[in-house]
C-alpha cells in the first residue's frame, strides 16, 4: 500500500522575470512545433495549463538549491528546461533526437537558462551523479529506475511525474528496487501522481555511504 497526498503541491507564483522567460519558451515551442513535433496539436493548445504548469508544480518538491540536476529524455523541455528557467540551477538535458536538442539549445540561448544539452541516448551518457534527477513520460518505472541508476548518489532525489498507472508501476518496481517514496496528487490531472523518490538502490545492494 502506498500513501497518496491528495493535496497537490502549492501553486508556485513565479517572478515576472521568470514569467517572461517562460513566455519566450512558449513562443519558441509554437514556432518550432510544426517542423519537429515537440507536442501534439492538442498539447500545444494546453501548453501553459497542462505542460508548463505540470513542470512548475514540481518546484516545492525539489531539494533546496541543488548544485545541478539531470533531466532524462528532455524532449520539448518538460520539466527540465522549465525548471532550469524557474530555479536558475544548472540542468543537464539528455535527449537523443538531434532536432529537439537544437530546439533546447535555442531556448537556452533566448532565455539564458543554465542548461547543457547532451545529444545522446541515456544509456550512453557518462555524467556524474546529481542531487536531483527528473524524468517525465519516458518509460515505465522499473525500466526508468534502471536508466537513472548510473546517475544516483546517496542523497539523490528523483522526481517522476506519472499517469494513472503510477501505483501499479511502483508495485512492480518494488520487486527490484528499494526506495523511499512520496506520492503526491498532481494538480494538472486528477489521475496523475508525482513520485518523489530517495535512497534508490537495487534490492540486495548496500546503501551508499555519505
Amino acid at each position: 500500500m502506498f500513501h497518496v497526498k491528495h493535496s497537490p503541491p502549492n501553486t508556485t507564483v513565479v517572478s515576472r522575470e521568470t514569467q517572461a522567460k517562460l513566455q519566450i519558451y512558449a513562443d519558441l515551442v509554437t514556432r518550432w512545433n510544426p517542423a519537429i513535433n515537440l507536442f501534439s496539436r492538442t498539447d500545444i493548445q494546453a501548453l501553459w495549463s497542462r505542460h508548463i504548469a505540470d513542470a512548475l508544480q514540481l518546484l516545492p518538491l525539489l531539494p533546496p538549491q541543488p548544485s545541478h540536476a539531470i533531466d532524462l529524455g528532455s524532449g520539448g523541455g518538460i520539466p527540465g528546461i522549465v525548471l532550469a528557467i524557474a530555479t536558475g540551477a544548472q540542468f543537464h538535458l539528455i535527449e537523443a533526437d538531434t532536432r529537439k536538442c537544437a530546439f533546447l539549445r535555442e531556448v537556452a540561448r533566448e532565455t539564458g537558462a543554465a542548461v547543457i544539452v547532451h545529444n545522446m541516448r541515456i544509456e550512453a551518457a557518462t555524467l556524474a551523479s546529481a542531487p536531483l534527477i527528473t524524468a517525465r513520460a519516458l518509460a515505465p518505472l522499473p525500466k526508468l529506475l534502471a536508466l537513472v541508476e548510473p546517475f544516483l548518489a546517496s542523497d539523490t532525489i528523483f522526481i517522476a511525474p506519472k499517469g494513472e498507472t503510477a501505483l501499479t508501476e511502483l508495485t512492480a518496481a518494488r520487486k527490484e528496487w528499494h526506495m523511499r517514496v512520496e506520492c503526491v496528487q498532481s494538480a494538472t490531472h486528477p489521475a496523475a501522481l508525482i513520485l518523489k523518490m530517495s535512497e534508490v538502490r537495487r534490492v540486495g545492494s548496500k546503501p551508499q555511504l555519505f
